[in-house]
């Protein structure tokens, strides 16, 4: 008779997955940079020398994980490991582009997004994250990645982070109705960490070609991550902050401002009169209080 799955099981790994845990390691630790492309056999566990039942995905609620492949017997034989990385990030930044070119709407660079397999980021999660506000708007605010909620709805910023922002330009008289919200890579990396420039720079010429058919006049950078990524500043976001910089993009000249992400306020609250000093700023300028040709404090 086949046993059901043990519930403790399933909660632990559910939990795993969301925590991002993606590999299981070993009890020693493995200089991965000596062994260069293959990996040291490890005896099998006595467990998994029996016939493990057979579950399906939906046994678990949720995509498990890929089978354990099989080693050789014998602890030290090295083995061959097919590799599963994406393509080189210069054929896949190619394949990105031609597709981003091709889009001549919103819609038709999301399906774009759909198909686009250069990016290791879709491999792990849930749901594309496109966008969420108007299609067309005079600001658009650019962040850092999604996160858990955002990749469980697939919209970016409907956690608590993205609350705290509808609440900061709400406080300057903007809403979703008029604001285009996005990030610099459109899914979430696991653990809610921060994209590596690489991921970044495959996504890049989806989020140009985002700007270019929104059409902004002005771009609210949220953290370093998408500073750095539209600036191409080293500096802190500390440093950079609140400084007005003008960016080409489709043989338009857009005003930047960077300022400290929704996430980093909620960590540090100490550090909303800052980003409220921005946002004044940035509201000044949509006002037309100051020119939006005017020389900034800083240019990229």
């Amino acid at each position: 008779m086949e046993q059901s799955p043990d519930p403790r099981l399933i909660a632990m790994l559910a939990w795993y997955r969301d925590m991002g845990v993606t590999d299981v390691l070993t009890d020693e630790p493995i200089d991965w940079l000596v062994r260069g492309e293959s990996v040291l056999a490890l005896p099998e566990p006595p467990l998994l020398e029996k016939q493990a039942p057979a579950y399906e995905d939906s046994d678990f609620g949720f995509d498990l994980p890929p089978a354990r492949p099989t080693f050789p017997s014998g602890g030290g034989t090295a083995v061959s490991v097919r590799n599963f990385a994406p393509p080189p990030t210069s054929e896949a930044e190619n394949s990105a582009r031609a597709l981003a070119e091709q889009a001549q709407s919103l819609e038709q660079l999301r399906a774009a997004l759909q198909q686009f397999d250069g990016c290791a980021l879709r491999s792990t999660a849930k749901n594309l994250c496109f966008f969420r506000g108007a299609p067309k708007a005079r600001l658009m605010v650019i962040g850092e990645a999604p996160g858990r909620e955002e990749d469980l709805e697939g919209k970016p910023f409907v956690g608590r982070a993205g609350k705290l922002l509808d609440r900061m330009l709400a406080a300057i008289g903007l809403s979703e109705e008029v604001v285009h919200i996005t990030n610099i890579v459109y899914w979430r990396p696991p653990g809610n960490r921060t994209p590596t420039p690489q991921e970044a720079l495959v996504c890049r010429p989806f989020l140009m070609r985002q700007i270019e058919l929104v059409a902004p006049d002005f771009l609210l950078l949220l953290g370093a991550a998408a500073a750095r990524q539209m600036l191409g500043v080293t500096d802190g976001i500390l440093r950079i902050r609140g400084k007005w910089y003008e960016v080409e993009v489709g043989g338009r000249s857009i005003s930047a401002i960077p300022t400290l992400h929704p996430a980093y306020l909620l960590r540090t609250p100490a550090a909303k009169k800052a980003a409220w000093r921005d946002l004044l700023s940035l509201r000044a300028r949509l006002e037309g209080s100051v020119p939006s040709d005017a020389p900034g404090p800083a240019s990229a």
